[in-house]
């Protein structure tokens, strides 16, 4: 909204300036009345077809892997050196805190997305942003395709850690809580409704914890009223407002069918991919009525230490278990050699990895240390060799829907804290994202226990390489 945008030699150089709401109309008149002729208000396509997608909040959650009680945090920037994504100088927050993300926001509790504006994108060049997010995409942070999937993962999001960009105030117009990471208003209209925004919305604390900030503004979370408003003066309509200028400015007839906008598509399913190490804390609780509760949390190094853990209540410290899970994808070989528990996932026929059981069994025959190997052969299933006792099918019963190899883990704590697979199986309860997940143990058929040394003969291919028992 500012003359050296709209005119040349002193005359607009456009046919039709489309406008979302009378009062930037109200505001061209001021700063640029020269413009004002060839305005016309017309809505928001954008916005329109965010709420039409609405409806599909939970298919566009499946589709980032997005579980039950998990919340999605979306990272949003707009260009601009003072944006959340920033130019790298000293007022940029955004290197120090995503390795504190990742590390306060327990892993099967949060999930984390970035949508960075497409100029970031093109300016950097894809591989530089990937290199510069590895650690953060490694941790888990899903980047968000920059043209055909952000409105679909805001769409999706529990809260908005943004700035002063069009997609907060998308955000905040949705209902959706934002969180202002970046807040600069020098570069804003301090007339514009944006600008009012940016002002009252509530502010990142990056130095104070941020789990607390994020539960604290759901908690307290009011959607205002200015961006619902003044997004658009006409909501769901914009499609046919828009065809009636385009026919005009064509000086053609208008089609008599109603004018429609293409419809958000489905993204294709992607999960987080999570290779870094993870620091995994438990508590076996004890046995009531059959009942063999696991409470488990992990997450990329606790960066405080707590002896109870304030959304369970149950204690972390002496009374449980800590032990290290690492993908075997994982950047840093040495990583494998001291995990406890060590997990990918894959089809479970994929020839290169030789199914479940071989795979399994050659991570215990590689990595001494290693008590339990999961291999997670789908959404709900994985399954699992541990050490001294057996192969097993862990399967999410009704109800359940957490990550797998977080199912691995609370059985590698529930083993090591003296659990036994009787040969009908068993039913843990696993306590993650404030939930319980029933997950059904049982002893896997055609695998069984590995045969020892001893019990293989000249024919058998295994005999010079036996798991240990």
């Amino acid at each position: 909204m500012s003359r050296e945008w709209l005119l040349a030699d002193g005359e607009p150089f456009v046919d039709g300036l489309v406008l979302s709401h009378p009062e930037q109309l109200e505001r061209l008149r001021r700063v640029c009345p020269e413009a004002e002729k060839t305005s016309v208000l017309a809505g928001d396509p954008c916005f329109d077809r965010m709420l039409a997608g609405r409806r599909h909040r939970e298919r566009f959650r499946r589709a980032l892997g997005v579980r039950r009680g998990q919340r999605l945090v979306v990272l949003n920037s707009t260009w601009n050196p003072e944006g959340f994504f920033g130019n790298g100088g000293g007022q940029d927050v955004l290197p120090g805190l995503l390795p504190r993300l990742a590390s306060e926001l327990p892993a099967d509790d949060y999930r984390l997305a970035a949508v960075l504006h497409p100029n970031i994108w093109y300016g950097h060049g894809p591989g530089q942003i990937r290199v510069w997010l590895d650690r953060a995409r490694r941790g888990g942070l899903t980047l968000i395709d920059p043209v055909h999937a952000w409105r679909q993962a805001l769409l999706a999001a529990d809260v908005v850690l943004g700035d002063f960009g069009a997609v907060s105030y998308y955000a905040a117009a949705l209902g959706i809580p934002v969180l202002l990471a970046s807040a600069t208003r020098d570069r804003l209209d301090p007339e514009a409704p944006l600008a009012t925004f940016v002002r009252e919305a509530p502010r990142l604390d990056p130095y104070g914890p941020l789990r607390g900030q994020l539960e604290d503004l759901l908690a307290r979370h009011r959607p205002p009223a200015g961006p619902a408003e003044f997004t658009s003066s006409a909501p769901g309509a914009s499609a046919g407002l828009l065809r009636r200028l385009f026919y005009t400015l064509m000086d053609l007839p208008e089609p008599a069918a109603p004018a429609l906008l293409e419809p958000l598509p489905l993204p294709p399913y992607e999960p987080p991919r999570r290779t870094a190490p993870l620091d995994v804390r438990t508590h076996v609780g004890a046995r009531a009525r059959g009942a063999e509760d696991v409470w488990i949390e992990r997450s990329m190094g606790h960066p405080y230490e707590a002896a109870y853990d304030t959304a369970y209540g149950r204690p972390y410290d002496t009374a449980g278990e800590t032990h290290r899970a690492v993908h075997e994808d994982t950047r840093d070989p040495g990583d494998l050699t001291s995990a406890d528990v060590i997990y990918r996932d894959g089809r479970p026929d994929d020839p290169r990895l030789g199914g479940p059981a071989e795979w399994t069994a050659e991570v215990l025959r590689r990595y001494p240390h290693c008590s339990l190997a999961g291999y997670v052969t789908g959404p709900h299933s994985c399954t699992v060799r541990a050490r001294r006792h057996g192969v097993f099918q862990l399967s999410a019963a009704p109800g359940a829907d957490a990550d797998p190899a977080a199912y691995a883990s609370a059985l590698h704590a529930w083993l090591a804290g003296g659990g036994a697979v009787p040969p009908g199986g068993v039913t843990l309860r696993v306590h993650t994202a404030g939930r319980v997940h029933p997950v059904t143990v049982t002893p896997a058929t055609g695998t069984g226990r590995p045969r020892s040394a001893a019990a293989a003969g000249p024919d058998n291919p295994g005999a010079q390489s036996p798991v240990p028992d």
